[in-house]
């Protein structure tokens, strides 16, 4: 559960809050594929519209696991390098009726993306405003699944984790189609690396577009991205006191000088 806190959620703002990390064994869809390539970590996202899961691992996968992997979903991406194996696959929303994760909301729990498989088994985080909360939704999960808790803490206000404020796909907002298209080739072609892999001509080349065209899109899909990512910078920077760039510093000598 993503989102902004709504006004049940908001009363508790000044009570310390209690996050639980915990990890479930039972039959799910990335089960066998992780048990059986103990190696993987599949991470695993829901949003608006789909399910977007990221594979990687740092061994070279076999024939085996590469059609295990397609049978998942549709590839977005893929690599294989020295570094290993990673995948980004996006498939329908599957009903989440009976999930573990309306099973944290009758609790009054929030859960915390993304959800990670790993040897067969499935990693959780979530955060609840009352510690009996947890207790109960844990002793529920035991009734029908493997569970081991791994942490649980309290935890203060200004440490709430970003993503329980707004949802991963908010930064995709009013991004076309194309828009992403173009940003996504130029991430993957190396232009935004340092040196830069290649340039605007060469990206544009790839297209059926012209360059100006290319450029149009890729700039408003930049715009957007970080229109959109400003809040996410304000909330992580909120209750931070540094000031690397010496912002402030400068703006007080300037309000001097006048």
């Amino acid at each position: 559960m993503t989102g902004t806190l709504n006004s049940k959620e908001s009363r508790y703002a000044d009570m310390s809050l209690y996050e639980a990390s915990f990890r479930v064994k039972h039959e799910c869809p990335y089960r066998a594929i992780s048990e059986q390539h103990p190696d993987l970590t599949i991470r695993e996202w829901y949003l608006s519209d789909c399910q977007v899961i990221e594979i990687t691992s740092s061994e070279a996968p076999t024939d085996e696991l590469l059609e295990e992997i397609d049978e998942l979903g549709t590839v977005l991406h893929e690599s294989i390098d020295e570094s290993g194996l990673h995948v980004v696959t996006q498939s329908c929303l599957c009903s989440l009726e009976g999930s573990i994760i309306q099973r944290f909301e009758e609790f009054n729990c929030l859960y915390q993306p993304p959800t990670i498989h790993r040897q067969g088994w499935e990693h959780y985080t979530v955060i609840a405003f009352d510690e009996a909360d947890v207790r109960t939704l844990l002793q529920d999960l035991e009734s029908d699944r493997d569970i081991e808790v791994l942490s649980k803490t309290a935890i203060s206000e200004q440490r709430i984790p970003h993503s329980m404020l707004a949802p991963v796909d908010r930064l995709f907002e009013e991004v076309t189609d194309r828009q992403m298209a173009a940003l996504r080739l130029a991430l993957e072609s190396g232009y935004y690396e340092q040196p830069r892999k290649t340039s605007i001509r060469e990206l544009a080349e790839q297209t059926a577009v012209t360059r100006s065209t290319y450029e149009e899109h890729l700039r408003k899909a930049e715009n957007k991205l970080l229109t959109n990512a400003g809040q996410f910078l304000r909330l992580v920077t909120a209750t931070s006191s540094d000031d690397p760039l010496q912002v402030e510093k400068t703006q007080q000598a300037e309000r001097a000088a006048d």
